[in-house]
Formats: structure tokens, C-alpha cells, sequence
């Protein structure tokens, strides 16, 4: 059941596993001793799947994943740079809340299905807003396709990596403000690239098509205005390969 958990068959019994939403869809009973262990994980941070037989919860599976020790300052980075910063996450509010608050993200979003994802970044694009989304599940996929800019982590599932336009080979978020960094190097370069081949142009041309001859008497040889167009090229080039240099880690 996508976005929820799976459901199936054992014997005589059916069985279910999943989020709280699946659940209410098969409408399973949950005692109360078994509701309190599991907001308890859910307030650690922690994922929970319900384990129901024949519309009954019997357990739980909890699940941690660890948050990179990177992650945190990757987001402050981009925060401090005026780029506003929402985590969507399918998972519990609690969940959601624990692992903001680790981060220390106060805008987030819980309970996400895929189709919630999709709807929040056309709701974003609609406000005329730019629009990157982050992710590595199949969950994901739709959201990283309609975004702008689609980042899917090298880790994560190839329907996600397939989806985004930008794939980071570590799945760190620290991999995004470097991508950011870049993209504004590389945009400044060009228009450096474009401001000197015009001023190059401007002055060049006019001299080879003989401008300066009636007043002078000065004619560009052929030899020198390839020389010149040669030149014009390397400098280019040589501007550009500073990128090589570029600091990303600011």
C-alpha cells in the first residue's frame, strides 16, 4: 500500500505491516500499553511500523536510521543563506518533531504520502517560488520529478536517483550547499566569460573591418586577427579552469 506499509496473507490469517494510516485503513485495533511503547520510540526519533494480524496490532518494528553528523550545519548553511528550508517526511509527527528538533528545523511537515509531497511542491511553484527537493526513496520519486531542481542521494532507491537531475554520490546533505556554491561560481564565470568575449568583440571587429584606416592608415593583418581570435579563446578557457579553485565549502 504505497505510502502505508504492505498487507498480505499467512495461513488463514491476514497480516499487516505499517504506518499508523494503514492502520486506520484496515481499521486494526491497537491496545493502549501498545500505543504508549510506541509513542515513546516515536519521541526518540525513531520509525514505527504496526504489526497487525486479522485486524488486531500485536507489535511493532522500530527503526533508526542515524542522522550525519554533516547534516545539521548543511542546513544552517543553507537557512543562512535566505533559502527557506522544509523537511517532508511520511513519518509520524512525533518522529518528525524528534528529528527537527535534532536538526533544528522548526518548519516540517508530517504524515506525507507521495501524493502529499507532489501537491506541496506545485502549492510552493504556484506561490511563484523555486523550488529544490532533497530525496532517496521511492516515495520521492513524483516530488523530485516536478521540482525545479530534483537532488536524489547516490544511496537512496534508482527510481529516486532516475527522477532528480542532480545525484549526490555520498548522500550527504553537505553535498547541496556545495552543488549551490557551484552553480553560483559557474554562473558567475559565465557572465565574466560573456562581459569579455563582447568587449573583446566590440573593440576587435571594428579594428579588422578597417575602421581605423582612413584616420591611421592601421589595417589588421589576417596572421594577428587570428592570433587575437586565438587569444580570445585561451582567455576563456583560462577563466573558466579557475573553477577548479573554487571554494565550496563556504
Amino acid at each position: 500500500v504505497t505510502g502505508m506499509g504492505v498487507t498480505g496473507t499467512v495461513g488463514s490469517n491476514k497480516v499487516a505491516l505499517g504506518n499508523a494510516k494503514l492502520m486506520q485503513q484496515i481499521k486494526a485495533s491497537i491496545p493502549n500499553e501498545l500505543e504508549t511503547k510506541i509513542l515513546a520510540e516515536q519521541k526518540l526519533g525513531k520509525t514505527v511500523s504496526y504489526i497487525a494480524v486479522d485486524k488486531k496490532a500485536l507489535g511493532f518494528v522500530s527503526i533508526s536510521d542515524a542522522i550525519k553528523l554533516t547534516s545539521a550545519a548543511a542546513i544552517k548553511a543553507l537557512m543562512d543563506d535566505g533559502i527557506e528550508v522544509i523537511m517532508l517526511t511520511g513519518d509520524n509527527e512525533n518522529t518528525a518533531k524528534a528529528v527537527a528538533d535534532e536538526l533544528h528545523l522548526s518548519n516540517f511537515k508530517a504524515g506525507f504520502l507521495p501524493q502529499d509531497k507532489l501537491k506541496f511542491i506545485k502549492k510552493l511553484q504556484a506561490e511563484g517560488k523555486i523550488v529544490a527537493m532533497a530525496g532517496d526513496g521511492i516515495n520521492d520519486a513524483p516530488a523530485l520529478a516536478q521540482s525545479n531542481v530534483g537532488i536524489a542521494m547516490g544511496t537512496g532507491t534508482d527510481v529516486a536517483i532516475e527522477s532528480a537531475a542532480i545525484t549526490l554520490v555520498k548522500g550527504d546533505l553537505k553535498g547541496i550547499v556545495k552543488a549551490k556554491n557551484l552553480s553560483h561560481a559557474v554562473m558567475k564565470n559565465i557572465k565574466q566569460n560573456l562581459f569579455f568575449s563582447f568587449v573583446y568583440n566590440l573593440l576587435g571587429v571594428p579594428i579588422a573591418a578597417g575602421l581605423l584606416f582612413p584616420i591611421f592608415g592601421i589595417l589588421l593583418s589576417p596572421i594577428i586577427a587570428a592570433l587575437a581570435m586565438s587569444f580570445s579563446s585561451v582567455s576563456v578557457i583560462a577563466n573558466s579552469l579557475r573553477l577548479r579553485s573554487v571554494s565550496l565549502e563556504k
